[in-house]
């Protein structure tokens, strides 16, 4: 394992748990198509990219998530937008970069065996997309400068620092070598926190994208998984210059995503009155105490009673 290229213990066999509310196949065939039409109707108009407008492609981003059966939810601050802007997220599933696109229209960083796969390797570096080669070290400075260069522009560029993908009940921990490039660029930072729940409001893994996981079957899980809801939680920005080096500014982003309370309102009953006022209460009176959403990072990932322990020796860049 080199220094840029962290692992997570998640796997699908563990981690991931596919709801017990499912839709038809009928339906799930219905939302892979409406997808694939989105993201093929975006892959045409990627070279009109700097010609289109941010708001267009922010709504075009959640529609794509919505098509496939997810519902939206977008909280916080607004990301600044215009200037050099670096969006730092965690990393549950693919559905993450059209919603992190939903928040400001970035370049996204990805691993260079991307750029190889047929047809989507070619779109991708159509798109824009930046590639960065995890198996060596030496090109990563000259991937940092690039980014850099991308900021000094007044554009903004997707990453996400974990490396790896999580299945959102754990997490790992920000490696800080793309931070340099805002510090190098005087960019701002911008901390997006993303999770999943079910329709009860539990935390749910299903639209998690981990280990040896197929996209097909992770697309499948997901279109066929019933009141699944993407939260999106936007953290105020951070000047870059307010820190002394890339391990501080990776800490303070990283707090602000991977360590902060993660509580949420308790969901609503399925029998709801409104009051006078149009609040909504419970039938029966009586309340529940907000949820906690589980914040373990880089230590384990525990799921109906399974146990796996992560592998960290990679990072320190």
């Amino acid at each position: 394992m080199s220094v840029w290229l962290p692992g997570a213990p998640c796997t699908p066999r563990v981690c991931v748990r596919a709801t017990a509310s499912r839709t038809g196949v009928a339906r799930a065939v219905l939302r892979l198509t409406a997808v694939a039409v989105l993201v093929l109707a975006g892959v045409v108009l990627s070279p009109l990219r700097g010609l289109i407008p941010a708001g267009a492609v922010r709504r075009w981003s959640r529609t794509v998530v919505r098509a496939a059966g997810v519902r939206v939810r977008v909280t916080g601050a607004s990301a600044p937008a215009a200037g050099g802007l670096l969006l730092v997220a965690n990393h549950i599933s693919w559905l993450d970069v059209p919603l992190l696109a939903g928040v400001r229209p970035a370049r996204m960083l990805a691993k260079a065996e991307i750029r190889r796969w047929p047809v989507a390797g070619a779109l991708a570096a159509r798109g824009g997309v930046l590639f960065i080669d995890r198996d060596r070290l030496r090109s990563l400075p000259a991937t940092v400068e690039r980014i850099a260069q991308v900021l000094r522009s007044g554009r903004a560029v997707a990453v996400f620092p974990e490396g790896s993908t999580w299945c959102g009940r754990a997490q790992g921990r920000f490696r800080r070598a793309v931070f340099q490039a805002a510090l190098d660029a005087g960019a701002r930072v911008q901390p997006v926190r993303i999770g999943y729940r079910d329709g009860g409001g539990a935390v749910s893994t299903a639209a998690a994208f981990v280990g040896d996981d197929s996209l097909l079957a992770s697309l499948w899980r997901v279109a066929s998984t019933r009141g699944l809801v993407a939260e999106v939680e936007v953290l105020p920005a951070l000047a870059a210059d307010g820190h002394p080096d890339r391990r501080a500014l990776a800490e303070a982003a990283g707090a602000g995503v991977l360590d902060a309370p993660r509580e949420r309102p308790s969901p609503v009953p399925a029998a709801v009155r409104h009051g006078p006022r149009g609040a909504r209460q419970a039938v029966g009176g009586g309340s529940r105490p907000p949820r906690r959403f589980p914040a373990t990072r880089g230590r384990s990932c525990r799921v109906d009673g399974i146990m796996t322990r992560p592998d960290l020796r990679g990072e320190r860049v």
